[in-house]
């Protein structure tokens, strides 16, 4: 996502880069720090903020689409990748939720996302 943010134009800096390299630092982050902890309702909750953080990224990717910043192709080769970084985290969640007996206070609906590939 940093090489897709140096590509951006400079008028977008200080808005869409600085959101882009935010929230890409913001999904690293909150993985590393869910990982150092030792009890699975916080490690789920950060499991979950970095989703967002997933998501907001994908969001990103369809505004520099919309705004036409970069080429169809680049972006086309980013969006496979972000699904399986979000299958990734999905199946991670499911794991620490299975092994946390209250887990049912942290569910929340996954929604059936639907790619280019499955239309």
């Amino acid at each position: 996502m940093y090489a897709v943010a140096r590509k951006l134009p400079e008028f977008e800096k200080f808005n869409l880069v600085s959101q882009i390299r935010r929230a890409a630092l913001s999904l690293t982050n909150n993985i590393a720090e869910g990982h150092g902890k030792f009890h699975y309702p916080d490690q789920i909750k950060f499991m979950l903020q970095a989703r967002g953080s997933l998501q907001e990224l994908i969001d990103d990717l369809n505004t520099c689409e919309d705004e036409a910043y970069l080429p169809g192709a680049e972006l086309q080769d980013a969006r496979p990748v972000a699904w399986e970084v979000l299958k990734l985290l999905n199946g991670y969640l499911k794991y620490l939720r299975a092994q946390y007996s209250d887990a049912e206070l942290l569910r929340d609906d996954s929604v059936a996302y639907v790619t280019h590939e499955t239309r």
